[in-house]
C-alpha cells in the first residue's frame, strides 16, 4: 500500500450508526477514506465515468501531522473595497438576487481575472449579500497552486483536521462523495435528516471569513447546498432578546469532530483545539451584528447551568434551521463557485444524490478573530434588508 494512502475499512450500518450516538449534537456528514473507491473515481467503469478532476481526488495520509495553528493579523480587504462595485459588477456583468437579503447570482465575470481593487469588492460584496454564485468559472481547471494563491489574498489558509485533500495540497479541503458512496443514506437510519447548519470551523481561534468553494463533478439532481443569512437572524430577535444576547459567549469543539475521525480510521492531521467566541459578532468591514453560534461547534455558554445554556441555544439552532425566509438555496452547475463570508452564514449539505459523484473543493481563507461590539438598541440596524 503505498505512504499516502490509509487502510479502507467498511463500516457496516450498526459500526456507522454507533458513530452516530457517540458525540452528542456533532453529526458527521463527511463520508471519508472508508467510503473512497479509488479504482471507480481514478478508472471508472462500464456504467460509470471517472472522475473529471484526478488531481482534486482526496487523500488521507495518517503519517501527515501539523502543528497547532498560530495567531496572525488579518486584512480585511472588504474595508478598502469602492462599495460602487464597478470591476465586479460593471455594465456587462449579470445580477440574479435568490432572496431579498441572502444571495446573489453573478454572470459575465471571471473570478480569477479580478485586480486586487476586484477582489476587495468582491470581499465586501460577499459580506453584504452572504452568498454569491458565480457562473461558468474557469476556476477549477487552474493549476491548483494557481487557485491557493487566489485565496490567500484574503486571508491565511486553513488546513482542516481531518477531511481529505488532493496529494501535496492539504490546505484545499475536498468534499467528495463517490458513485457508490453509501454514507447519506446510512446517516438516514439514525437522523431524520442529513441537514447539517455550521459555520465552517468554528472552534479555530481565528475561523474562516471570505471562503470559496468549486465544483468538480455535479449530481444531475440534488446535492444543493443550503446557506442561512445570520445577520438577519440576529435582526429578527426582538431587542430585549438581542440586549440578553451581548455579553455573553460559548465554547466551540473540534474534539467531537477529531474523535468522530479516529472512530472511523480516519486521520486527524492537527490535535482539537476548543476556543471561546461571543455569541453576537460584528462584521469588520460592514458593522453588522450577526449570530454566531451552530449546532455542529457550538457545546455551551460560558457561565451558564447546563439547562439554561442548552434553552437558549436550542432556541437559536431552531430560529436558524427554520428561518427559510432568510434563507438560500444554491444549485449546482458545471464550472460554478460559490463565495461566501463564513462569518455571517450558516451553511448545510444536502445528501439526496446517492447513486452520483458530487466533488467539490474549498478554499477557507481564516480571518478575524471574533468580537462584538456595543449593543445598539432601535429597529433599524447596519445591513438591514433596507440597506447596508
Amino acid at each position: 500500500m503505498a505512504p499516502s494512502a490509509i487502510a479502507v475499512t467498511a463500516l457496516g450500518p450498526e459500526s456507522k450508526a454507533e458513530i452516530g450516538r457517540t458525540f452528542g449534537n456533532y453529526k458527521e456528514q463527511a463520508s471519508g477514506a472508508q467510503a473512497f473507491n479509488k479504482k471507480l473515481e481514478e478508472e471508472g467503469d462500464a456504467h460509470h465515468a471517472k472522475a473529471n478532476y484526478l488531481n482534486y481526488l482526496p487523500v488521507w495520509d495518517p503519517n501527515e501531522k501539523h502543528p497547532p495553528l498560530e495567531p496572525f493579523k488579518h486584512i480585511e480587504h472588504g474595508l478598502d473595497a469602492d462599495a460602487t462595485f464597478p470591476e465586479l459588477l460593471g455594465p456587462s456583468v449579470g445580477r440574479e438576487d435568490l432572496t431579498t437579503t441572502t444571495g446573489t447570482v453573478i454572470s459575465g465575470i471571471q473570478l480569477s481575472k479580478l485586480s486586487d481593487s476586484g477582489k476587495d469588492q468582491l470581499a465586501l460584496f460577499t459580506a453584504q449579500r452572504k452568498v454569491l454564485v458565480f457562473k461558468d468559472q474557469d476556476f477549477a481547471s487552474l493549476p491548483i497552486e494557481d487557485a491557493l494563491k487566489y485565496g490567500e489574498y484574503f486571508g491565511r489558509l486553513h488546513i482542516h483536521p481531518t477531511s481529505g485533500a488532493p496529494k501535496h495540497h492539504p490546505v484545499v479541503h475536498v468534499v467528495h462523495r463517490g458513485i457508490d458512496d453509501k454514507s447519506g443514506e446510512l446517516l438516514l437510519q439514525e437522523r431524520t435528516s442529513t441537514v447539517t447548519w455550521h459555520s465552517d470551523v468554528t472552534y479555530e481561534k481565528q475561523p474562516p471569513g471570505t471562503t470559496f468553494l468549486y465544483i468538480l463533478d455535479v449530481p444531475s439532481t440534488g446535492g444543493d447546498t443550503l446557506f442561512v443569512n445570520q445577520a438577519e437572524a440576529y435582526r429578527r430577535l426582538s431587542p430585549g432578546f438581542r440586549e440578553r444576547l451581548h455579553g455573553l459567549k460559548a465554547v466551540h469543539s473540534g474534539i467531537e469532530q477529531a474523535e468522530s475521525a479516529r472512530a472511523r480510521d480516519s486521520i486527524v492531521r492537527r490535535e482539537p483545539v476548543t476556543s471561546v467566541h461571543p455569541l453576537v459578532r460584528t462584521h469588520p468591514a460592514t458593522g453588522e451584528k450577526a449570530l454566531f453560534v451552530n449546532p455542529q461547534f457550538t457545546r455551551h455558554i460560558v457561565g451558564y447551568k447546563k439547562e439554561e445554556s442548552d434553552a437558549i441555544l436550542k432556541f437559536l439552532y431552531d430560529h436558524i434551521g427554520f428561518g427559510a425566509d432568510f434563507q438560500a438555496r444554491v444549485k449546482w452547475a458545471k464550472g460554478s463557485v460559490v463565495v461566501w463570508d463564513n462569518r455571517v452564514t450558516g451553511h448545510s449539505a444536502t445528501l439526496d444524490f446517492s447513486g452520483q459523484r458530487r466533488h467539490l473543493a474549498r478554499i477557507t481563507p481564516q480571518a478575524e478573530e471574533p468580537y462584538e461590539t456595543p449593543f445598539e438598541d432601535g429597529t433599524q440596524l447596519n445591513g438591514s434588508a433596507n440597506g447596508y
